[in-house]
């Protein structure tokens, strides 16, 4: 994901937060809708906020849902204070950028959308006609939802996120073993990177929707916690065995190669090898591939990465490793022959599972 992505993905997730149940933003929001009214509401005031404004009540009063309400009953935009418990200014006229795009219709909507994408601050829309809440933050708009149908949904993805954990544990599984008998393909490196960006991408989907249900949520965060557990550090760890080089920059390249990956492209696997490595106009998946050892390496208990890298820059991948003797591995900076046959009997019991697991 882009720097600009990833900014604009975390204005949006900040301001779902900033009006999810349980917070005093969402009971003045839904007060306004049930007095069939409609808002415009700016989620922040600082200086270029205040550029666009024109008109209006200067207030500097501090929040409250009733206070909110009740100043949604004129025309103009509220202003709130950037930690929202303060209304800084009401009926105030908006004038962003009009050259700014718009997909929006209604008057309101198309003043959010343009403040929004123009100056980078989450605005609130309150549809008077619909009672609709929508939330725009950046180029993203997203309407919020009832609660009851948004926790169906939730369940419903966590799910399907159990049922594709399950897959990629199978296909860890095997590249591990594959990893011991040193016969891993190029193919089976992808299959393991393509089930993880589709668990990371169901994953970030429930995470938006508990950030969206606030309060009502807390249950949820706890299975999504559970399940997710453990898998961005593994996909990292993949990553670092098999990209080019294992210098922290490539390895980001290659992450954020495939979250840029669209759902079409992250099915096909070519699409997804050629994330790791560069491929040719007729890419062999079956190609060997050999793995530096820093996954497995990272199942041995207070191995820290420091030490993995001294492993591994001193034997140079994982097959020379698994051949070292405890003699070889008190050679490495940093380990000396105690802790050295710790790590070859970890490492052999790590083999034994491994192939125990696969083919047991």
């Amino acid at each position: 994901m882009s720097t600009a992505s990833r900014h604009r993905s975390e204005l949006l997730h900040s301001a779902l937060a900033k009006v999810a149940p349980g917070t005093a933003l969402r009971e003045g929001l839904e007060r306004i809708v049930r007095a069939k009214m409609g808002a415009l509401i700016v989620l922040g005031d600082h200086p270029a906020v205040l550029n666009i404004c024109s008109g209006g009540f200067l207030l500097d009063s501090a929040y409250s849902p009733q206070r909110l309400s009740e100043l949604a009953k004129m025309d103009g935009a509220i202003i709130l204070g950037s930690n929202e418990m303060r209304i800084a200014r009401a009926n105030v006229h908006l004038v962003p950028d009009p050259t700014t795009a718009t997909s929006e219709t209604g008057t309101r909507h198309r003043t959010a959308e343009r403040v929004a994408r123009s100056i980078d601050v989450p605005v609130v829309s309150v549809s008077e006609e619909m009672g609709v809440i929508a939330v725009y933050a950046g180029r993203h708009k997203h309407v919020l939802q009832e609660i009851g149908r948004l926790l169906e949904r939730a369940n419903q993805a966590l799910q399907t996120l159990e049922r594709y954990k399950l897959r990629l544990d199978d296909v860890t599984s095997t590249l591990g073993a594959l990893e011991i008998e040193d016969v891993v393909t190029l193919r089976d490196v992808a299959v393991v990177l393509q089930r993880s960006e589709m668990v990371r991408r169901i994953s970030d989907e429930i995470d938006m929707m508990i950030v969206e249900l606030g309060v009502d949520a807390r249950l949820l965060r706890l299975q999504l916690d559970e399940l997710f557990a453990g898998t961005d550090l593994d996909l990292d760890l993949v990553v670092q065995d098999y990209c080019v080089s294992n210098d922290d920059a490539d390895v980001d390249i290659v992450l954020q190669a495939l979250q840029n990956l669209d759902d079409d492209q992250l099915l096909d696997v070519r699409a997804v090898a050629a994330c790791l490595v560069p491929l040719g106009p007729d890419p062999d998946l079956d190609q060997p591939v050999q793995p530096r050892g820093f996954r497995l390496l990272a199942r041995i208990p207070r191995m820290t990465t420091a030490l993995a890298t001294n492993v591994i820059e001193q034997f140079g991948g994982l097959a020379k490793v698994l051949r070292a003797t405890v003699s070889d591995l008190a050679q490495v900076p940093g380990l000396d022959e105690g802790r050295a046959r710790v790590i070859k009997d970890a490492l052999g019991r790590l083999a034994e599972t491994s192939i125990l697991e696969q083919y047991g």
